[in-house]
């Protein structure tokens, strides 16, 4: 029988064999993983626990919240105010940062989520999720402000998401690859099943809401055009669509066996730069994908480099397979010279 290697074990062997998962670290993300243990509880009860449909509020988005978005949220400042890995954390949810009271240690990391990723699902059991981002205090700092969690996504200590499904899996990187763990109900615990994890380069996959086809800029269009040909067309090859609505159901399907997805900017609001949040959703989700040998990109620029201005920030995803998005973004490159 293959020896079963837990959350914790892993981590003190990566502690061991590279030095670089410091104890704050390692503390911080084994405290992520009981909270999302415990929001994976909520999830599986369902309307059983009265936790479905709408909060009757607004999140800073504007966007309405529904019952479990607020629980999420509760549940992963409770679980980390205390612990002694953080100095301060910041939500979707939130319109501003949560300094870690003075009550509790104060710790040098910052923390970052989206409490639960996929909220339009929900209410019809479809996969959603937790995505999260930690970031280093900057050294010299006194006190924490908002500015101090406006770092560049290369500057990530770790990042990760945890996907509520048929199976709860937490999937993790701390800069040295990507590796899964699924809960085992049972006994309780987080369980290695998958590390190493590598995104095929090329795909026959692609995630998109195509009912946003007549907004999209051209490139997109181009792209998506020359999919749908299929086999007649200018890739020789047909394609299949999947979209599912929650990011984290679509980028672990891409980190399982493939893929490409995009959420592009489109001209409904030309303002934005586009829909997805770039410090909680983008950033760690970029992290998680070029860890696995993959690529993300806004259509023009890494996502990772991107600095950004304002902690509920904006941005174009497209990330996946690394030929389909090099391709994306050589589009968006020669429609714009």
């Amino acid at each position: 029988m293959t020896k079963r290697i837990s959350l914790t074990q892993y981590l003190i062997e990566q502690q061991r064999l590279h030095g670089h998962i410091p104890s704050q670290l390692r503390l911080l993300i084994e405290v992520v993983a009981r909270a999302c243990k415990r929001i994976s509880i909520s999830v599986n009860k369902g309307a059983l626990g009265d936790v479905l449909g709408t909060a009757g509020s607004e999140n800073v988005q504007g966007e309405v919240q529904k019952k479990l978005d607020i629980i999420a949220n509760e549940v992963l400042i409770e679980a980390n105010e205390w612990g002694g890995a953080l100095a301060a954390m910041a939500s979707e949810e939130m319109e501003g940062i949560y300094v870690v009271p003075n009550r509790y240690p104060q710790g040098e990391y910052l923390l970052l989520f989206d409490p639960l990723d996929g909220s339009s699902n929900i209410d019809v059991n479809v996969s959603i999720g937790t995505i999260f981002s930690v970031l280093k205090k900057p050294d010299g700092s006194a006190g924490v402000s908002e500015d101090d969690f406006l770092q560049p996504g290369s500057q990530q200590a770790a990042a990760g998401y945890c996907v509520y499904g048929p199976q709860t899996t937490l999937v993790l990187t701390v800069g040295d690859g990507v590796a899964m763990f699924t809960l085992d109900r049972e006994q309780g615990s987080w369980v290695l099943t998958a590390d190493d994890v590598q995104i095929p380069a090329d795909t026959k996959e692609f995630a998109i809401n195509m009912s946003n086809m007549r907004h999209w800029a051209p490139p997109v269009k181009h792209y998506i055009d020359e999919c749908l040909a299929g086999k007649t067309g200018p890739r020789g090859k047909d394609f299949n669509m999947r979209w599912i609505a929650s990011m984290v159901a679509d980028v672990h399907r891409i980190l399982t066996r493939g893929g490409v997805f995009m959420y592009p900017w489109d001209q409904r609001e030309p303002e934005k730069a586009g829909k997805l949040r770039l410090m909680y959703e983008a950033n760690p989700m970029s992290f998680l994908v070029e860890q696995a040998g993959g690529a993300s990109t806004n259509g023009r620029q890494r996502i990772l480099d991107l600095q950004p201005t304002k902690l509920h920030e904006r941005v174009s995803v497209v990330l996946g397979s690394k030929n389909e998005v090099d391709r994306i973004t050589q589009y968006h490159l020669d429609a714009k010279t």
